[in-house]
Parts: C-alpha cells; sequence; structure tokens
C-alpha cells in the first residue's frame, strides 16, 4: 500500500511538472504582449517598467525558473490584466463557486446516471430501456451549452420557474448544474446499464436467487457493487470534463467562478492568471485521479493497490 501510494505520488509530481512546463512553453510562443491593446502598445516606458515588474524582460528560461520557485512557496503571482489583484485571491474567490456548481452536477450524474442505468437494465429490451437509452445518446450527443440555452429559453424565460442567471441562491445553481450533468449523466447511464446487465447473468447472481434473496438485496448489495466499478474508474475523467466543462457554463449563466477568470486571462493574455488556473485545475484533477485508484482498491477488495513484480 505504502509503495503503491510513493509510485502514484511521484507520477504526480512528474504529471504536473509536465503540464506546468508544456503550458508554460505554449503560452510564450503565442506572438503578442499582454500589454498590446487593439494590436497597439502602451507608452513604452509604462511596458517597460510592467516587462521588469512580471519578470517578463527576462530570457524564456529565467522567467521558468522563476515561477517554478514561486509556485514552490505557493505563489502563482499577480495578475496582469487585474493588477493589483492576485492569482491566488482570484482563484479564493471563484473556486468556491465553481466548486459548489461542480459538486452539485457530479452528485446529479452519479446519482441519476446509476439509477437510470439499473432501470434500464432490469427492464432490459422493454420501453423503459429504450426510453432511457434514448435519454442517453441524446445527452452524449447534445453539448452542454446547447442544453443550457435551452433551459434558459424555457425554464427561465417562457415558463418563469427559475432565475435566468447569475449566482446567490439555490435556485440559481439548479439549470447551470442540470446543463453540465447531461453529458456525465448519459454516460454513467449507458455504462452502468452495460455493467450490470453483465453482472446480472453472473453464476454467483443466480446463487443468490437460488439461496431465496430478496430482488432489492440481489441487486442492492450484489450486482450494483461490482456494476459501478467502470463508473469509479471513469469518475476521474468525468470531474475534468465537468470542470473544464463549467467554463463555457459559467459564462452563459454569468456566474462569477473560475471560468470567468480563465476566459478573462486568455482575453487579456494574463500569463499568471492562465499558469495559475491551469496549474491550480491540474492539481485538482491528478488529486481526484489518484483517489478515484484508491476508491476502486477499496470497493473491490479483490483488487490489490500493490502491483507485484516478476
Amino acid at each position: 500500500m505504502t509503495q503503491y501510494i510513493l509510485r502514484r505520488f511521484i507520477s504526480m509530481i512528474v504529471t504536473l511538472w509536465l503540464i506546468i512546463t508544456v503550458t508554460f512553453v505554449l503560452m510564450h510562443a503565442v506572438p503578442g504582449s499582454p500589454f498590446e491593446k487593439d494590436g497597439k502598445n502602451a507608452n513604452p516606458t509604462a511596458v517597460q517598467n510592467l516587462m521588469e515588474f512580471y519578470h517578463l524582460d527576462q530570457p524564456v528560461a529565467k522567467q521558468y525558473l522563476i515561477y517554478l520557485k514561486s509556485l514552490l512557496a505557493l505563489d502563482l503571482g499577480p495578475s496582469i490584466g487585474h493588477f493589483p489583484d492576485t492569482v491566488n485571491s482570484m482563484i479564493s474567490r471563484g473556486f468556491p463557486v465553481s466548486f459548489q456548481l461542480g459538486i452539485v452536477s457530479i452528485l446529479i450524474s452519479i446519482v441519476a446516471g446509476i439509477a437510470l442505468g439499473t432501470v434500464a437494465a432490469l427492464r432490459q429490451n422493454r420501453i423503459i430501456d429504450y426510453t432511457a437509452m434514448i435519454f442517453a445518446v441524446i445527452g452524449i450527443a447534445v453539448p452542454n451549452f446547447i442544453v443550457a440555452t435551452l433551459l434558459i429559453k424555457y425554464v427561465a424565460v417562457e415558463w418563469k420557474l427559475l432565475p435566468v442567471a447569475t449566482w446567490g441562491t439555490w435556485k440559481h445553481v439548479i439549470l447551470p448544474a442540470l446543463a453540465l450533468s447531461t453529458g456525465p449523466l448519459a454516460i454513467i447511464a449507458r455504462l452502468t446499464r452495460a455493467s450490470m446487465v453483465e453482472v446480472l447473468t453472473a453464476d454467483y447472481i443466480e446463487t443468490a436467487r437460488a439461496k431465496g434473496l430478496s430482488p432489492v438485496t440481489i441487486v442492492i448489495k450484489h450486482a450494483l457493487r461490482n456494476a459501478v466499478l467502470p463508473v469509479v474508474t471513469l469518475l476521474g475523467a468525468l470531474v475534468s470534463n465537468v470542470l473544464t466543462g463549467s467554463f463555457v457554463i459559467e459564462k452563459i449563466f454569468a456566474i462569477p467562478g473560475m471560468g470567468k477568470y480563465f476566459v478573462d486571462g486568455i482575453n487579456n493574455r494574463d500569463y499568471s492568471l492562465i499558469m495559475g488556473t491551469t496549474v491550480f485545475y491540474s492539481t485538482l484533477l491528478v488529486i481526484m485521479m489518484f483517489l478515484v485508484d484508491i476508491a476502486y482498491g477499496l470497493i473491490d477488495p479483490r483488487i490489490k493497490l500493490h502491483r507485484k513484480e516478476g
């Protein structure tokens, strides 16, 4: 167990270093300057002072080392486009909002997706099964920003059931969370159904039926536990999709989360903000992948967290 965690920790560090390096190189490879507006630079003296302040007058290799040193001190630097704000303070304001939206979306995706997939498997080749899978295909095929637009048009504008946009009360969470969860929900439903159909034909399920166990006990205690293993494996990638997909949804619903800052950083070529949000989310997602690996082993005791060499 200890060796496995150590190997995964080293792997996480290497992965984060590669992400930071590639993002840094690509960002500096983009032509133009963050102090350029409408194709024109500001006062040359002012630009020179700003370049020195943000260390952009240094060679790229030295800028890279300076940035790595700041990261070790957990300092993501000052924002170029929102000075004197720092990237740390912007993340501390925006991430709780994005986290709340992401958690609600993931919970909707997992609970509704597993329930829908399980019902479809138990009613295989019936109307409920066909309806559930049609819904799943539509959820995968239609982008979440289209779903968001439809929800705003009908639920918010025409039916006036929920607020159109912004953030504040629990009502403001519902529409963006639904729009963000449709894709992951559909994927989980299809995966759960396929896995559950296979599990329900296994020998140990037939044995449980022969022992006279109730259908509810068989499904929940025996079948579902094994059927959700592929879903657990997929959770890391789904969390990644939800968090990055929230950038677009947050912009559509005018939510003051991380998505707003990330988009502003790209528009303003705010190097510090782009790097800071990228590093922050990369760290979060790599940790999530690690937790998913641990959870996979805990759900199924047959899976060993250490690998025997031989």
